[in-house]
């Protein structure tokens, strides 16, 4: 999938206003539209211009492409980075897979529902609008909960026309036990009401950054532990951090590399808290001293072990 730049396709500048979006656009879609243009790629190009259309005429789609944009040229093999809209409040929700069949790849892979939380009923006429955004937290938050004070970048349209960013800064108490992917509802922080009617709600949506040490899913965390060979081969008991804190943790004698074992209900808390699955991984010490180098040649000598023979073979 290439990257598209939906500035050129308009043929504007990163810095126009509305208006100029509106105006390059009218005057494309007068030379392109399938039903009066004479070029070949009419239908090709229409659809280009009325996919750069439906994002640079949206403040909130705009404000994060414009993000995205600064790391990618056009035509540059791409793929969205996770979480690439973190951070960013948006209305409503995404489009719906009947929406997108007009649409490239590229855009549907941006600005599709994609796991968004679908939009709440505006309930009567005044309500304001709800709001949604995808925030990151560390995973510990998830085992122990915490209040964290979050700051979204809200799209607005500034008098000149041109899209500007608000920081929305909120505190926000992260339960325990949350799960990737739920969603928090902070009642009333949504777009205000018209005429005096209630503000609408935000839904964060709840993603964990990225952590070599562990992996998750759904409730259940997986982490590899280092263990020497000698732990490995007699046996040991070692202690290990973990996201809920340091444990001790008993390796059976003849452990492997990729051995797992289970740590039941050490996972993410909840009704039904996950599990802890431990993956011993075996480090071999450097062979970078004459004392080290000599152990390991008694190994050889002394052990009648070659990994690479079958067992009964």
């Amino acid at each position: 999938m290439e990257f598209k730049d939906y500035y050129q396709v308009l043929g504007v500048a990163k810095t126009a206003t509305a208006d100029d979006i509106k105006k390059a656009y009218r005057k494309l879609a007068r030379k392109y539209h399938p039903d009066v243009s004479k070029e070949s790629d009419a239908e090709q190009r229409m659809q280009e211009i009325n996919e750069a259309k439906a994002v640079l005429s949206d403040p909130e789609k705009r404000l994060a492409y414009d993000q995205l944009a600064q790391q990618y040229r056009s035509g540059q093999d791409f793929q969205p980075p996770p979480d690439w809209d973190a951070g960013f409040e948006f209305s409503g929700r995404g489009f719906e897979e009947a929406d997108l069949g007009e649409f490239s790849d590229f855009f549907a892979n941006l600005f599709g529902q994609g796991g968004r939380p679908g939009r709440e009923g505006r309930g009567y006429q005044m309500r304001g609008e709800d709001r949604h955004a995808k925030v990151v937290i560390d995973l510990a938050d998830a085992f122990h909960g915490a209040t964290r004070g979050i700051t979204l970048q809200v799209p607005q349209v500034d008098a000149q026309g041109r899209v500007v960013s608000r920081e929305h800064t909120l505190s926000v108490r992260i339960p325990k036990g949350v799960k990737e992917g739920q969603h928090i509802r902070l009642s009333g922080q949504g777009s205000p009401g018209i005429g005096g009617g209630p503000a609408g709600d935000l839904y964060l949506e709840i993603h964990f950054s990225p952590d070599s040490r562990y992996r998750v899913e759904g409730r259940d965390v997986y982490q590899t532990v280092p263990v020497t060979p000698w732990e490995a081969a007699l046996g040991a008991s070692i202690e290990t951090p973990t996201p809920s804190g340091g444990v001790k943790l008993k390796v059976p004698a003849g452990s492997q590399t990729g051995r797992r074992l289970r740590l039941k209900g050490r996972g993410i808390p909840g009704p039904e808290p996950g599990d802890l699955y431990v993956e011993l991984e075996v480090v071999l010490p450097p062979a970078d001293t004459d004392r080290a180098r000599e152990l390991y040649e008694t190994m050889a000598h002394e052990l009648a072990f070659d990994p690479r023979q079958r067992k009964g073979g």
